[in-house]
């Protein structure tokens, strides 16, 4: 069923694009009723959040997204008729455009992994406050990646585990290798990196795809997260 934007009497807080900038567009999908109305009366309290959709189910949450092009889903993964990890990819296939960030009682591995690899932007527990769930929409519509800290530990000791021995970033990635990662860490997309180091983005590309080859991951947040596990930059 289709979601009404919310109105609110909340002072609103001008973005940095502008006072007149649209508020992100935003579909829920969650199979539980009660929490889909509790999950969208917190998007409320943010002028910058519009709900344009809500899904009962990963198939639905799929087809909407398809139609509308949100400018985040919001994705419980255990979903009926079509899991939450199955949904990830379709979401975005259908609107490459569109974050995703998991919304999730379970912190399980398989859970975690399967959802990042499938593309998703960020996973938070639904033990995290409204207000970090607000930040964290934010966060993820700009290409952040953002993790519950909970999730962000687990991940960190899990890539950290089976090395021998922490490697120093120069034994490994060059200097500009090094600067590229850090820049994406920071939620920059190719583009934006190319621009702030005046480079093409071909070239960018080309760095990061070395720097996937050379520490033996295949993805952004894998890449990310074997750096913060060995000290080389932070998130701050």
């Amino acid at each position: 069923m289709e979601g009404q934007a919310a109105e609110t009497g909340r002072p609103a807080v001008a973005p940095a694009s502008g006072a007149d900038a649209k508020p992100l567009r935003v579909l829920i999908a969650e199979d539980h009723a009660v929490v889909r109305e509790g999950t969208r009366k917190i998007l409320e309290r943010d002028p910058r959040l519009e709900t344009v959709a809500e899904a009962e189910d990963g198939r639905q949450a799929v087809e909407l997204a398809a139609k509308l092009k949100p400018d985040v889903v919001l994705l419980d993964l255990r979903m009926p008729v079509l899991g939450g990890i199955e949904a990830i990819g379709l979401i975005l296939e259908a609107s490459p455009a569109t974050k995703v960030l998991i919304l999730s009682a379970y912190d399980e591995d398989d859970y975690v992994f399967a959802a990042l690899e499938a593309g998703a932007g960020g996973y938070l527990l639904k033990t995290a406050h409204g207000s970090e769930l607000i930040d964290a929409i934010h966060s993820v519509s700009r290409g952040d990646v953002v993790l519950h800290p909970q999730i962000a530990a687990k991940l960190v000791r899990a890539r950290a585990a089976p090395q021998q021995h922490q490697q120093d970033a120069a034994s490994l990635l060059s200097t500009r290798e090094v600067e590229i990662l850090r820049l994406a860490a920071q939620g920059l997309r190719n583009k934006d990196i190319a621009r702030e180091l005046a480079l093409s983005i071909r070239t960018v590309e080309g760095h990061l795809s070395n720097v996937f080859a050379k520490i033996g991951v295949s993805s952004r947040t894998e890449a990310i997260l074997f750096a913060l596990s060995r000290g080389w930059f932070t998130l701050e």
